[in-house]
């Protein structure tokens, strides 16, 4: 297939204000944009690239996927993406504008997670959402750490406390202030929308953990969780607490009316006739297509393990029961690790053992989100599991932080006909990963 070809026809953006990339570039000619191997130059990043695609043979998709990840609450970035898939036109600026192309009925629209924080549109974005599900799309969803600490955080006020569970509401931080600005401002209008609120010593009793908390806390986690890891979630609800409180402030928003938000967001997400209750209620922790699993972060060992005993199907029981169980053990251990590892050694590990149990399945790429890129998608290798990190850092508030020009948009296709489309705002070019290609021409490319 001719390269231009792979380029989607972004039907109505200009409708959005942005600008994508109309070249194809074979990924790899991207060099570290496009690939990453830790302490490794780009042409041992080739090498290890092509040994793990001969090695591991992938099976692909039966159907187009596309892959968003961490929108963040931005719903103009995410329409835009939509469009730059190929899989949804625009009529009109509004929203309700999108319509699904011939390709996007034949295809999958797959959310990576982290839908909520930073703002500025958490609503609107879940809005966009049900009305692409509504006109007929396929449309799955992932968990992200965002929007599993968001549901503890506000499930946490008003159940019965205990020490592992009552920092979840202040751990969410300053990010989720603009969600209960939103809820407050869309739900809570009139003279009379806090006349059943009680008192603000009774709503900071409600919403924020006592002093005693930062005694209980290590004893009640001492065997769940390493000491240095224990002295930084304290200093993390330290510093979290600061910081909610000056936003809110700066929100106009009291004590009173936060506890107030919290309430409705509690009816509109966790009640059955909740007007986002399908939310949480598709939200998987992970997808697999052939040889591909989509998750939002990355695997551990015993997630490893898990994926070769049980299947990935079995991993999201598993997510289920415990999302729905004790919040510290879930959240604190290798389930949901799946939806903030980068990695990093304070991240539960996988290792070798780990990666060979996930091959032993036949899947031998994870294609996720949560590390975000300031140069488009990239490929990183990671004990021998090839990963595709597609958080391109869509949202306006990510993209102002980290000196990112205009709005954002992006998305990864993974086609059955064997190729990996990454297109960003951020990267001039289309990238076109062509298995074939690599293993044609791998040592053509330069160091």
């Amino acid at each position: 297939m001719h390269r231009r070809k792979l380029v989607p026809r972004y039907k109505g953006i200009e409708h959005t204000g942005i600008r994508l990339p109309t070249e194809t570039q074979k990924w790899l000619d991207g060099k570290k944009r496009s690939l990453h191997l830790r302490r490794q130059g780009h042409r041992r990043a080739v090498d290890q690239l092509q040994q793990l695609v001969q090695k591991y043979p992938w099976v692909w998709p039966r159907k187009t996927v596309y892959f968003f990840s961490d929108l963040h609450a931005d719903a103009d970035a995410f329409k835009a993406s939509l469009i730059a898939s190929g899989g949804v036109k625009a009529k009109g600026k509004r929203h309700r504008h999108l319509q699904l192309t011939k390709q996007g009925r034949r295809s999958q629209f797959l959310i990576g997670g982290d839908c909520f924080d930073k703002g500025p549109s958490n609503l609107r974005l879940l809005k966009t959402l049900k009305n692409l599900h509504d006109h007929g799309a396929h449309l799955r969803m992932l968990a992200g750490n965002h929007d599993v600490r968001v549901m503890l955080g506000m499930r946490s006020v008003n159940r019965i406390a205990t020490p592992g569970c009552e920092h979840f509401f202040v751990r969410m931080g300053p990010k989720v202030v603009p969600l209960l600005k939103e809820i407050s401002d869309n739900y809570l209008k009139g003279a009379h929308s806090l006349k059943d609120i009680p008192g603000e010593a009774h709503c900071e009793q409600r919403l924020f953990p006592p002093e005693r908390w930062f005694d209980d806390f290590p004893e009640k986690v001492a065997d769940l969780l390493p000491a240095g890891v224990v002295e930084r979630e304290l200093r993390r609800v330290t510093e979290k607490r600061k910081a909610f409180d000056e936003l809110c402030d700066s929100y106009g928003l009291s004590v009173r009316r936060v506890y107030a938000a919290t309430l409705c967001w509690q009816k509109l997400f966790l009640a059955d006739e909740g007007e986002f209750s399908w939310f949480y209620r598709r939200m998987r922790l992970a997808m697999r297509k052939g040889s591909f699993l989509f998750v939002h972060a990355g695997l551990d060992n015993t997630v490893a393990q898990s994926i070769n005993q049980r299947g990935v199907k079995g991993l999201n029981r598993e997510f289920r029961a415990q999302l729905q169980g004790d919040p510290l053990r879930f959240y604190y251990g290798p389930v949901a690790n799946v939806i903030r590892t980068k990695y990093r050694p304070a991240d539960r590990h996988l290792t070798k053992a780990g990666a060979n149990q996930v091959h032993e399945t036949d899947v031998h790429v994870i294609i996720h989100g949560h590390k975000n890129g300031l140069t488009g998608q990239r490929i990183s290798l990671r004990h021998s599991i090839v990963h595709f990190e597609c958080d391109v850092t869509l949202d306006r508030h990510s993209r102002e932080r980290e000196g990112l020009k205009g709005p954002g948009a992006g998305v990864t296709i993974v086609r059955p006909d064997k190729k990996i489309i990454g297109i960003s705002t951020d990267h001039p070019y289309v990238k076109v990963f062509d298995p074939t290609d690599l293993l044609a021409n791998g040592a053509d490319y330069e160091a």
